[in-house]
């Protein structure tokens, strides 16, 4: 509000003469190298401050509309020097030194419209210069240094002006003929800038001028009265503003004169009185004009305010009891006791909005309150104010400012929401409450707090909050701006209770996480950027049903498959409006998304669907299982397990067996694997052969030499270890039987790491090896790259194979003999009950007691139906 000037204010000040057209961003447009930067498509040329002594016109294109000159060392402009810009609209010579203008400078210019010559060294109006330019419409030449404010007949011709400000230090007064070409012309803005020391002004000087703001800078300390006929001269006009700049520069005016009384008779929606000194009987004169002028605003800023020497108070009261004005600004003024004028506060009573910034005052009494019964806004931001300044505890403040609706209390050095809570209380119309830029927040002086119960509206940025703080706050209000007050976490017991907030504002602050379990109901509008929290998700706002805007860039963002989540469902779903997406959504987390923009991370949806997950996972265990399963079925695994397990088994109680005492080695020179089919080849062909010699071989068949009360499978692996070869009666039943294979396979086991010299194939039938079944693998490779023995079926031919294989037995001699022979288990090959290897499916063969036939212990077959099978579990006896 305090930087709101209006426009010929900014005239009169000095510092500025005019806006500056805003230039074209130079990231989009081009430029060109020389004393000038051209931008804007060469629409546009930047001169500003770069110490030019003359106008380096060679270098400006033909295009150039807009040119700024300003802040340089010209000293003239010649006629030559902007004659090849037909299409120059904007040009700024302000704050230079020039003295001389040529009458044809802008002869060849005839679209310029905005002519800036403000603070120069020009000794008289160029009056011929500006004449032929039928569009100008802004014209600003005051600070100059001509001498006379009087204006060629030629600015009758500039029908289009609507801004014109003039004059100068050197200006000694206005006389009535001076404006006379501007009796037609209806103008937005006037400025008159006239010398410190006004030596004359005659009567209806500025009775011509037709304008919506005016402007006067000039000092009235020699000729009070002069200001008297100025305002005469006003009389039923009607402005916008009006202005008086140094109205008394050098001394307080101490006349009885009222020099004011011309206010009455003006309508202004705005009096502005900048700079100057005055004092309370000036102030007075001012004031009780103002009672009863149709004047709606009141400025005082940067004036210099005096108690008047010889003011005596009566007692009587203020003489200021009926200034009715929507709005009065007290700015800047060095002393505060102009707040108490005529020792009074009456003079505020009929304000509706007070605005007091950077006066300073410490202290507010009793009465003042009371005084202020008519204020609607209240504005006191600015003034360094400490607690015990604002609210004094013994004041009764019940009744206290009915209509107010809006208090400022904003840059100030406040500390206790207790106390504002007291000082408001009885405040009964208070919906908005600004104490923004304090000190507010701590937990000790946030105790006990008790807020009347309409408060709309809260605005506490830029303070230092506790979390446990915020319990202190109203919870009524829909409106609450917390940005910049150092928060690390939220009080959800807090937003529980504010169950009427729609918009809150927590930019800035320090919030590691936002609390899954925030609940606010009514909640339309969050704004949580500049924070420190990383992850964020649509669970986090399921509290907030309402929520509908969210700002929250600028963040430390884990990139995330839930913050991607995240963006799907509020970006492009359309559930919440992101207002700073995208640009503000950055990666923080992981490094190798450093600073990439979050709309641009798309993470796989395999990788942040977990349900699509595990249903891949599920899908392909499957597989891999059903693949597992085929191949077990293909190659036999589970057989192989199932042998491998057996052998273990075996293994390890032929250990504990060893451990106890039992010894083991070769007892027989060859183990003799065959078919039950064969069992009759084997015992009248096979062992009449080789054990029935000058040299017997001692050989281990099944039939006669298992232990009996063993496991089969033990007696199996026990026995092919102790046999020094292993002999294999090949045929068709062989293949078919599965004890059969189940010897091959230890045959194998037993092999393993060495060589298979010490097993002996013996082919009794012939055998196509690729009818083999897939898990006769080892055989199939055996037939194929091992010699093999084959029994002829001439007889002619098996005394040769019988010498064959004695030779692949060797000699029949032993390393060591077994503890008792096989003679005391079985007394002859002839006696023996044979059990054979059954086929697929057959049902096991137990051991009996032959007492009928025989006195040893033999292996019997089973009943006709068990006859094909052995039995795993145990041999029974």
């Amino acid at each position: 509000m305090i930087c709101r000037v209006f426009f010929f204010g900014l005239l009169l000040v000095g510092a500025l003469s005019s806006p500056t057209p805003p230039s074209t961003s130079p990231s989009t447009t081009n430029s060109m190298e020389g004393p000038c930067r051209i931008f804007n498509s060469a629409r546009s040329a930047d001169c500003l401050g770069r110490q030019l002594s003359t106008i380096p016109w060679e270098t400006f294109p033909t295009t150039l509309e807009d040119i700024d000159l300003s802040y340089n060392k010209l000293q003239t402009v010649l006629a030559d020097d902007f004659h090849h810009l037909p299409k120059l609209r904007v040009l700024q010579l302000q704050f230079n030194n020039i003295s001389y203008i040529h009458d044809d400078s802008f002869k060849n210019n005839p679209l310029l419209e905005h002519l800036n010559v403000f603070n120069n060294s020009l000794e008289e109006i160029p009056a011929r210069a500006v004449t032929p330019l039928s569009h100008l419409q802004q014209l600003y030449m005051s600070n100059n240094l001509y001498r006379y404010a009087t204006l060629d007949e030629g600015f009758s011709k500039l029908a289009k002006l609507q801004v014109l400000s003039m004059g100068g230090p050197l200006v000694e007064g206005l006389k009535k003929s001076d404006f006379q070409p501007l009796k037609n012309i209806r103008l937005q803005g006037f400025a008159i800038k006239c010398s410190s020391n006004l030596s004359y002004y005659e009567p209806g000087s500025l009775e011509v001028i037709q304008t919506r703001q005016m402007g006067f800078d000039m000092a009235v300390d020699q000729r009070p009265r002069a200001l008297v006929h100025m305002l005469h001269d006003l009389y039923n006009k009607s402005f916008t503003a009006l202005q008086f700049r140094n109205l008394f520069e050098f001394m307080y005016y101490t006349g009885d004169e009222d020099i004011f009384q011309g206010l009455k008779y003006i309508t202004a929606y705005q009096l502005i009185f900048h700079r100057g000194k005055y004092n309370e009987n000036l102030l007075r004169m001012a004031l009780t004009n103002l009672q009863v002028a149709p004047i709606k605003r009141l400025r005082l800023q940067y004036i210099d305010f005096a108690r008047s020497p010889t003011f005596v108070d009566s007692g009587a009261g203020s003489s200021i009891t009926d200034l009715k004005l929507d709005r009065l600004d007290l700015w800047y003024i060095s002393n505060p006791d102009v707040l108490r004028f005529d020792w009074r506060f009456t003079w505020f009573n009929k304000i509706k909005e007070l605005s007091i910034q950077y006066v300073y005052f410490n202290f507010v009494p009793c009465d003042s309150w009371a005084e202020m019964e008519g204020i609607q806004l209240l504005d006191i931001s600015n003034n360094r104010l400490q607690d015990n300044y604002l609210s004094n505890q013994r004041c009764d403040y019940r009744g206290y400012m009915p209509n107010l609706h809006t208090f400022n209390l904003s840059t100030n050095e406040l500390t206790s929401l207790k106390d504002l809570s007291d000082l408001t209380r009885e405040f009964k119309r208070l919906t908005v409450l600004d104490v923004s830029n304090n000190k507010l927040g701590s937990v000790k002086m946030s105790q006990g707090c008790v807020w009347q119960p309409n408060f709309t509206r809260f605005i506490a940025h830029h303070n230092s909050f506790d979390s446990e703080a915020l319990n202190c706050l109203p919870t009524t209000v829909q409106y609450l701006d917390l940005s910049y007050c150092d928060l690390d976490q939220l009080n959800m017991r807090y937003f529980e209770k504010a169950a009427t907030l729609k918009e809150l504002l927590l930019t800035g602050n320090k919030i590691k996480f936002i609390p899954s379990d925030w609940k606010s109901p009514s909640l339309q509008s969050l704004a949580l950027d500049g924070n420190s929290f990383g992850l964020i998700s649509t669970e986090s706002f399921y509290g907030m049903p309402r929520l509908s805007r969210l700002t929250a860039g600028n963040n430390p963002y884990h990139c995330t498959c839930e913050l991607h989540a995240f963006v799907q469902n509020t970006v492009l779903k359309g559930m919440v409006n992101l207002t700073d997406w995208p640009w503000n959504y950055r990666c923080y987390h992981p490094e190798a998304f450093l600073n990439t923009v979050i709309s641009k991370y798309l993470p796989s949806e395999v990788s942040c669907d977990i349900r699509l997950v595990i249903i891949i996972s599920v899908a392909t265990t499957t597989a891999v299982i059903l693949i597992l399963v085929l191949i077990c079925y293909i190659f036999d695994l589970p057989w192989y397990t199932k042998a491998t397990y057996q052998i273990i088994r075996a293994k390890y109680r032929a250990h504990k067996e060893k451990a106890a005492g039992e010894m083991s080695s070769f007892t027989y020179h060859a183990f003799i694997s065959y078919s039950h089919c064969d069992a009759e080849w084997v015992r009248e062909q096979l062992l009449p052969c080789l054990e029935n010699n000058r040299n017997p071989y001692r050989l281990c068949i099944h039939e006669r030499d298992f232990m009996p009360g063993k496991w089969i499978i033990d007696n199996i692996i026990e026995n092919i270890e102790s046999s020094r070869k292993v002999i294999f009666i090949l045929s068709r039943h062989f293949v078919n039987s599965e004890w059969c294979n189940y010897e091959l396979y230890f045959a194998q086991q037993r092999a393993m790491g060495k060589t298979f010299s010490d097993v002996i194939l013996v082919v009794k039938e012939p055998i196509d090896p690729s009818s083999l079944p897939s898990k006769y693998c080892k055989l199939k490779k055996m037939l194929s790259t091992k010699t093999y023995l084959e029994w002829p079926q001439q007889v002619n031919q098996q005394a040769f194979f019988w010498e064959q294989l004695r030779t692949v037995l060797g000699k029949p001699t032993m390393n060591q003999e077994r503890g008792h022979s096989v003679k005391s288990r079985t007394s002859s090959v002839g006696g023996v009950s044979v059990i054979v290897c059954p086929e697929e499916g057959e049902t096991p063969k137990t051991a009996q007691n032959n007492t009928n036939q025989e006195k040893n212990i033999t292996f019997v077959k089973g009943s006709n139906e068990l006859s094909n099978e052995r039995q795993i579990p145990v041999v029974v006896f």
